[in-house]
């Protein structure tokens, strides 16, 4: 089973929900930080790095003798990562190419060939039983869901996996959701906090995956994101609440199961609801 664990916007606990929950699956488990913008699930569950692999992308190198300045390689590309100008230079822009193949397929002379541009790492690391990975984007980069697809690629078919997502709703975040089991989310009841739940819900029910919310620091604002819930039917799956204890201890990067034993078995029945959704989804089907 694959859980994506997501959130309209940052700071609502996503990651505290996704490194305990990793914890506490008494399954063979792997985590992957699929926040490569920003990964932070490594400071809690503090691995034993064991290797990393640098991460490239394909971008086009231009050989200028053959080039005749034709423009259908610059007329093709949507992202401006390839201009003629009058009809004289040719310029790439590397930054900008989405690596999706068309420049050098549509070149009648044959002057484009693959080039090799490096845009961040994967770290592959152990926690006893647990399996970590998560990828780092390299600073200044704009573009995370290539480097996320090749996170997602190291998901093992015979583990329970667990996707710490990007906050937010874009292409980082659907490519971090994109053919998951469930999708977790996480959120905290305020004001900002139901409106980017409203749009992660919507992106949720787009992509077709079943979904639960678990809302962090209970008790700070008020009742309206348990009221959208069940107006909308997202299962309420677990309570965090605002309590000082627990933002003492993910303040110096402690697991919140570790330190407070309590919450182990609140784990533990969230990951069972989770299980227990998805086989009524897989049986309805």
């Amino acid at each position: 089973m694959i859980i994506s664990i997501a959130s309209g916007k940052g700071g609502t606990g996503k990651t505290t929900v996704a490194t305990n929950l990793a914890v506490t699956v008494e399954k063979s488990v792997q985590l992957l930080d699929c926040d490569v913008e920003e990964p932070n699930a490594h400071l809690f569950i503090r691995p034993e790095f064991e290797h990393k692999e640098l991460f490239t992308v394909s971008v086009p190198e231009i050989d200028e003798k053959k080039c005749t300045h034709c423009r259908k390689c610059s007329e093709l590309c949507q992202f401006k990562a390839i201009a003629v100008i009058k009809d004289t230079i040719i310029l790439t822009f590397p930054e900008l190419c989405h690596s999706c193949g068309g420049c050098w397929e549509v070149c009648p002379e044959d002057a484009i060939t693959k080039g090799k541009r490096e845009i961040g790492i994967v770290e592959f690391g152990n926690h006893g039983k647990l399996e970590f990975i998560h990828g780092r984007l390299r600073v200044g980069e704009a573009m995370a869901p290539p480097l996320i697809k090749k996170v997602r690629s190291y998901t093992h078919p015979d583990k329970e996996t667990i996707i710490d997502a990007p906050p937010g709703t874009s292409c980082p975040v659907i490519e971090s959701m994109r053919d998951t089991d469930f999708v977790l989310l996480v959120t905290e009841p305020t004001p900002f906090g139901l409106h980017d739940l409203k749009l992660a819900f919507e992106a949720v029910k787009t992509l077709k995956i079943p979904a639960g919310l678990v809302i962090n620091r209970m008790g700070l604002g008020d009742d309206r994101v348990r009221e959208y819930a069940e107006q909308v039917g997202l299962p309420f799956l677990m309570g965090i609440p605002f309590d000082r204890k627990i933002a003492e201890e993910y303040s110096i990067g402690h697991m919140i199961v570790d330190t407070l034993p309590e919450y182990r078995q609140k784990f533990m029945e969230l990951y069972q609801r989770i299980a227990d959704i998805v086989e009524k989804t897989e049986l309805s089907e």
